[in-house]
């Protein structure tokens, strides 16, 4: 049963990627990515580690989906067809992929309920996770949190050059400075 619900946990993480990548509205993808982060979080608690599961689901599907979403939403990238009425047809691949994760969730917590206790794995303390992931770590930890910086950063800057802010003055000319608008030279 387990292996089944495996099978099928995986395809879902593979379609909902698959349309993340293909999807032209950028919320859109999103909310396809976080579906497919959610089954790859039921996959890890298949395979007995719950803990990487709730990171999963804290730190990917959370965190930084609500970054990226964040990010799309000051960006003003949200409706690339605004006017367009939304068909019933449009939600079918997101409902189908939701409804299978969540029957398969519901299918391992059941099945889980009723079926002995595995052994537990030995217990690992938190802290020896996070000193093994800092002290032997600590560089590739720092560059992945510099490149979701840059990524933060070079998004904003590209979507800000077309199109400047409703509040902000346009540049002024050449040869014009900041406090000379009443005289002329």
């Amino acid at each position: 049963m387990e292996q089944t619900i495996f099978y099928i946990l995986a395809g879902v993480a593979v379609i909902g990627t698959i349309l993340a990548i293909t999807e032209k509205h950028p919320v859109h993808a999103i909310l396809y990515l976080v579906t497919s982060l959610f089954s790859i979080a039921v996959i890890f608690y298949l395979l007995m580690a719950p803990l990487v599961a709730a990171f999963e689901v804290i730190l990917y599907a959370g965190a930084i989906m609500v970054l990226f979403l964040f990010v799309i939403m000051m960006l003003d990238l949200g409706h690339p067809e605004k006017g367009i009425a939304p068909r019933w047809r449009q939600w079918l691949p997101a409902l189908a992929l939701a409804g299978v994760s969540i029957a398969s969730l519901a299918a391992v917590i059941v099945s889980r309920h009723g079926a002995a206790a595995a052994a537990p794995a030995p217990a690992l303390p938190i802290r020896e996770v996070a000193r093994h992931l800092f002290q032997d770590h600590g560089l590739a930890v720092e560059l992945v949190s510099l490149q979701l910086l840059f990524a933060l950063v070079g998004a904003l800057y590209l979507g800000r050059q077309d199109s400047p802010s409703p509040g902000l003055r346009p540049p002024s000319p050449p040869g014009r400075g900041v406090g000379d608008e009443g005289n002329p030279s």
